[in-house]
């Protein structure tokens, strides 16, 4: 037959299966494992902290020319007179910020002494009569010159959190703080004189935060449950005493939750800045177009920023500020996790408490779950007095953050071509991916607490 020479019909050949397909990956399931490995690279926490403040910073210099307008022209000031007051305590507060982020951890702890020192010193200057002023009934401010005036109180957030970390990573080195003696003194005792200057002032929302970054110290220092409870129930016996003997604490308190204003307008503040974020919807009426801002919401530049915010922008501005504090603490708790520096620890972890809790008291507020305790939203509110310490403690956040062993390689990689020396691994423009993976791996079995 043709085709075959032995005369035989060629043998037909086996079908083949089809190659099985393989299976369709779950979408979700490959948006989870890609974040994932986005938020364990080294520079993360780093990214997160610079872009995450910058964001709220810049947000908020809009949002404080859109909320203060009205209040100025009332005040028969130019429109604009708040916002340049802000824009030029961004402008130092940046200084401070890119200062603090080039400090070694060293000069850190060596400023922690001097800034409690000068914080305590001016706290008391406050209560002498002719230096210190009284705004909105708190007694807690200095007149510096013109229209400028300084919160000493503010920057004891700042001297509690640097001065309590030092303390406490020389008592650590010292196997001192498993004995709770070496772990309440001198830390309590000085907290609570700086609480005392606060309250002299009659300012309970500082001394709220105040609180809170005693607590997060404690906390971070492994004092035991026992040692919380009574701690936070000396504290809760003097806030009831505070509140009970003002009528104005105690309005507050009355007004969580509240829809009507009350016979004598206690509750004004509170339900008006629920009006504001009711009206704004999902996408808000837009900038400058709030009708709240026009007399009806107090403070609405400063305490209650997060209303205009919401009235403007709407559920999606209030959601997007919302997030970026939430990413702000988590790369606060990355840094403050992943250190065996124990001054790093306490004092990222004290920086992390004190935002995070004043975000939180200061947004509860606004939303009539909390009290309003008259603290502003961190590094979005009006006030230089509150953005300049802030702004100084989102430089000391941004120093630990380098300062990770797999951090410092990848910085080190991203340097620029030009004018670095040649060795055996190439510059960082030449090396290939896999040097890349070998560099994180050596920066990772170093001991620096990588997980």
């Amino acid at each position: 037959m043709p085709g075959s020479r032995t005369g035989r019909p060629p043998l037909a050949r086996a079908a083949r299966p089809p190659a099985p397909r393989p299976p369709r990956e779950n979408p979700f399931v490959r948006f989870s494992t890609r974040a994932r490995k986005a938020w364990d690279r080294p520079l993360t926490a780093y990214y997160l902290i610079l872009g995450g403040s910058l964001l709220i910073t810049v947000l908020g210099l809009v949002m404080v020319y859109s909320a203060s307008q009205i209040t100025a022209l009332q005040m028969s000031l130019p429109g604009s007179y708040f916002f340049r007051k802000q824009l030029l305590a961004a402008v130092i507060g940046a200084v401070l910020l890119f200062a603090a982020a080039r400090m070694p951890v060293r000069l850190h702890r060596a400023l922690a002494y001097p800034i409690l020192a000068g914080a305590v010193f001016l706290m008391a200057l406050v209560q002498v009569p002719g230096i210190g002023m009284a705004v909105n009934g708190n007694q807690n401010w200095i007149a510096v010159g013109g229209s400028f005036q300084i919160q000493p109180s503010e920057f004891g957030k700042l001297a509690l959190v640097l001065w309590g970390a030092d303390l406490l990573a020389r008592k650590q080195d010292r196997n001192l703080l498993a004995q709770w003696k070496h772990m309440l003194v001198p830390l309590v005792p000085v907290a609570f004189m700086v609480l005392g200057l606060i309250m002299l002032g009659g300012d309970m929302g500082t001394a709220i935060i105040l609180t809170a970054i005693l607590f997060g110290l404690l906390w971070l220092a492994g004092a035991p449950t026992r040692l919380f409870v009574g701690v936070l129930g000396v504290a809760a016996v003097l806030g009831t005493i505070l509140i009970r003997s003002s009528s104005n604490r105690l309005d507050r308190f009355r007004c969580i939750g509240a829809s009507e204003m009350g016979p004598d307008g206690s509750c004004w503040q509170a339900v008006h800045g629920i009006y504001a974020l009711a009206s704004g919807g999902l996408f808000g009426s837009g900038l400058g177009a709030s009708v709240e801002k026009w007399g009806q919401l107090p403070e609405a530049h400063t305490d209650f920023i997060f209303a205009v915010t919401g009235e403007e922008l709407g559920l999606a501005g209030t959601l997007s500020v919302l997030a970026l504090f939430a990413a702000l603490g988590y790369a606060g708790i990355r840094v403050a996790g992943r250190t065996e520096d124990p001054f790093v620890r306490y004092a990222a972890g004290g920086v992390t408490t004190w935002i995070t809790a004043q975000a939180v008291i200061n947004i509860g507020a606004v939303l009539g779950l909390l009290p309003i305790a008259g603290v502003p939203l961190p590094l979005f509110s009006y006030g230089g007095s509150a953005l300049l310490p802030t702004m100084f403690a989102i430089g000391l956040l941004i120093a630990f953050a380098r300062d990770e062993p797999a951090a410092r390689a990848a910085l080190a990689m991203r340097q620029p071509r030009f004018g670095r020396k040649r060795g055996a691994g190439g510059t960082a423009s030449n090396r290939s991916p896999r040097s890349w993976n070998t560099m994180r791996r050596r920066a990772a079995a170093r001991s620096s607490g990588e997980r």
